[in-house]
């Protein structure tokens, strides 16, 4: 996704799940292992830290090609010169992160099919599509959607969309099957004893679903 708009597998940080693991190291990993985009999402550092922590970040994936993205924060997403911002259903409307942000991309999250239509309508990259399964990585965290509204998507929304919440490896090929071809994890991925290894596993089961037509 580097300089383009789409990608396959998406790993949000969560540093609660690597204790004493840095985070640059463990994300590192998991671009080894196969991760195309990454989210910097933090909820509780100062704006000081989470600046930093987007430089870093930033630097990084450039190394890598890989695309950068900053969750809620605009003003850090552009100081940090990252590929693009992600919003909640809560946060700035769309209309107006576009002119803030130009072409940059900017990605929405969804929990209903009206949410998906309004974002693909108004200008989103891509949707976030969730929480598919219950989750642990966001106290804030609406009722899981399940495969039910995957599906949905997958027959209606045509911008590139990726699957997320609660997503292991035990239950990926659920959500595969209801058509998604893109998909976010984050204690899965950045919790692992094994990062690389969990998104090599990730991407693998992914590319043949797509290969299946799954």
């Amino acid at each position: 996704m580097g300089n383009g708009k789409d990608f396959t597998l998406y790993a949000i940080t969560g540093e609660e799940f690597h204790p004493g693991r840095p985070l640059l190291e463990v994300m590192e990993e998991a671009i080894v292992g196969g991760v195309d985009i990454i989210q910097l999402r933090d909820k509780s550092g100062d704006r000081e830290a989470i600046l930093r922590k987007a430089k870093e970040l930033r630097q990084l994936t450039r190394k890598h090609g890989v695309t950068f993205i900053v969750n809620d924060y605009i003003d850090i997403a552009l100081e940090s010169e990252a590929d693009g911002v992600h919003l909640g259903q809560g946060d700035i409307p769309l209309a107006e992160a576009r002119k803030r942000m130009g072409d940059r991309i900017i990605g929405i999250s969804t929990h209903e099919i009206e949410e998906a239509r309004t974002a693909e309508r108004e200008g989103a990259d891509y949707i976030g599509v969730g929480p598919v399964f219950p989750t642990k990585s966001k106290v804030d965290a609406v009722a899981p959607v399940t495969t039910a509204y995957v599906r949905q998507v997958a027959g209606e929304i045509r911008i590139p969309w990726v699957a997320i919440g609660g997503i292991k490896l035990h239950n990926v090929d659920e959500v595969l099957a209801a058509g998604a071809a893109r998909i976010c994890a984050i204690s899965e991925i950045v919790g692992a004893q094994d990062v690389a290894g969990v998104c090599r596993e990730f991407r693998r089961k992914i590319e043949q679903s797509r290969s299946t037509g799954a």
